[in-house]
């Protein structure tokens, strides 16, 4: 489950018309206002915001969606009663409401479209509704058994819009630039040809880092909100990793070195009169017998000779 909140608007007309009228769309929950005629929904949601002249954008408009794998779970009072939770948590209370489903994409969702001015004539807060939504939908998620992706790669990329689009190229572009730097001096000069700025979170009256953000346009993000991996302390301690392998492997000797050293080695030994032969690693040698010298043949009556030499050597 996640939620998409565009920013408040100033027609009630034109956001109940566009949810309203859409092809297919059908009005699930109706609080404080009249839903016979849609002449009337708007006029009772611009009756109450007359409480609040001061007000511009008093339209609120939150889209919840849910996954595809959910389709069968969900029933209208399903989707009713998560919603209902849902602006609970949100603290959007005591306000005119109204919810309708769409079926034009293959995930359940449904648009919430409330009065920010509530039913006293005081303004719903709008300041940091994201944050406080992702964690709400995560929650509620769990609560209900729904189904939760692992990781990002199963979100539909071409199917985004406005805050969420610009949310996924953040985190993509960033987890790819990441993996090719060894310091975070580097990935904010990276990011930067990009578009994308890179600011640190200092603990108050020092220069320890504590957090990190990054933005792009008019949008802003945490690290840990586009994804936990990009929170500061894990994107740099991947950095600094990726560092150390570096330099880990720039000491290793290369295998031309290597051989260089043994073959020097081995010719300080022959110098030193050692002998020594060195065989490169991988190879592995053929030995070949030595061949044995030839015999002499003796010739006619030589041997016989020496016998008789050796049996008169033995007289005296």
């Amino acid at each position: 489950m996640i939620a998409k909140i565009p920013k408040p608007g100033k027609s009630f007309g034109g956001c109940i018309q566009y949810n309203v009228l859409k092809k297919d769309a059908a009005i699930l929950y109706a609080d404080g206002v009249r839903t016979g005629q849609i002449a009337h929904t708007i006029e009772d949601f611009n009756a109450q915001r007359k409480m609040s002249p001061g007000l511009g954008q008093a339209v609120g408009h939150i889209a919840l969606s849910w996954s595809p794998n959910d389709k069968d779970k969900l029933t209208d009072e399903k989707m009713v009663s998560i919603a209902q939770a849902y602006l609970l948590r949100m603290k959007i209370q005591d306000t005119q409401v109204l919810m309708v489903r769409h079926k034009d994409r293959e995930h359940p969702h449904v648009h919430i479209i409330y009065n920010r001015v509530n039913h006293n004539g005081k303004t719903i807060a709008d300041n940091f509704q994201r944050q406080k939504s992702i964690k709400i939908c995560k929650s509620l998620t769990l609560q209900h058994g729904l189904f939760i992706a692992q990781d990002k790669q199963n979100v539909n990329r071409q199917q985004l819009k406005g805050i969420d689009k610009v949310k996924y190229e953040l985190h993509d572009t960033i987890k790819a630039v990441s993996q090719k730097v060894y310091c975070m001096n580097e990935l904010k000069q990276e990011l930067a040809k990009q578009g994308i700025g890179m600011l640190y979170k200092y603990k108050s009256g020092t220069l320890e880092i504590q957090g990190i953000s990054f933005s792009k346009g008019e949008f802003k993000f945490k690290g840990s909100e586009l994804d936990r991996s990009l929170s500061y302390g894990r994107l740099s301690k991947q950095i600094e990793q990726q560092a150390e392998q570096k330099h880990a492997k720039a000491l290793e000797p290369s295998l031309a070195d290597q051989l260089r050293a043994a073959i020097n080695k081995d010719t300080g030994k022959e110098q030193s009169g050692q002998q020594h032969s060195f065989i490169p690693v991988g190879f592995i040698p053929v030995i070949t017998p030595e061949p044995e010298p030839p015999r002499r043949k003796k010739k006619k009556g030589q041997g016989q000779d020496n016998d008789q030499e050796q049996s008169h050597g033995m007289h005296w």
